[in-house]
């Protein structure tokens, strides 16, 4: 029997697609947000997809902080701009 692939949603596109194919933005429990490669950090998370796209659109309508429920700082949305550059650049 095959097991379930976990999907979550993008919160640019909006898609849902296989979780490990995301990348996960946390809020830890002391409130800073930082990104979550493993997928195991503790805090609430938000998934969006390594697509520079995907990110315009979640930065333009802040999806992030309001999934998240704070504000994101610019140091985050680099990280996740440099990292999807290195993963499909």
């Amino acid at each position: 029997m095959q097991r379930k692939i976990p999907q979550r949603q993008c919160m640019g596109c909006r898609e849902r697609k296989a979780k490990r194919d995301m990348i996960r933005v946390v809020r830890g429990t002391d409130g800073t947000v930082s990104l979550d490669f493993g997928g195991k950090a503790n805090g609430r998370g938000a998934y969006i997809c390594p697509d520079p796209e995907c990110l315009k659109k979640a930065q333009k309508s802040r999806a992030l902080e309001r999934s998240l429920e704070v504000p994101i700082p610019d140091t985050v949305y680099s990280r996740l701009a440099a990292e999807m550059e290195h993963t499909h650049g």
